[in-house]
């Protein structure tokens, strides 16, 4: 059985930056992609960044060089390093890893930019 275990998110101040975590244990399966999705309330889930296995990355326009996604392959670990946060990028954040047949989720991090 998969698990992931974020850490990281919090509350800061427009302009601050924050690093989340996420890190991936118990599975023997072969990992596609890992990644962050956010959700503000009343807002559907919507794809933050993702990371291939090849190390090529996606990010939504939002985030494009605000946000940086990494991962460390031994630690089977994701990184989202968040710069220059906003208060519209408050929300509660899943990170994700892909395998073959799906994917298992984070149980969310809350994020919160605000004064």
């Amino acid at each position: 059985q998969v698990q992931l275990v974020e850490s990281g998110g919090g509350l800061v101040q427009p302009g601050g930056s924050l690093r989340l975590s996420c890190a991936a244990s118990g599975s023997a399966f072969s990992i596609t992609d890992m990644g962050w999705y956010r959700q503000a309330p009343g807002k559907e889930r919507e794809l933050v960044a993702r990371i291939l296995n090849g190390g090529s990355t996606n990010y939504a326009d939002s985030v494009k060089g605000r946000f940086d996604i990494s991962r460390d392959k031994a630690k089977n670990t994701v990184y989202l390093q968040m710069n220059s946060l906003k208060p519209e990028d408050t929300a509660v954040y899943y990170c994700y890893v892909g395998f073959v047949f799906g994917r298992a989720w984070g149980q969310g991090t809350q994020v919160t930019v605000s004064s």
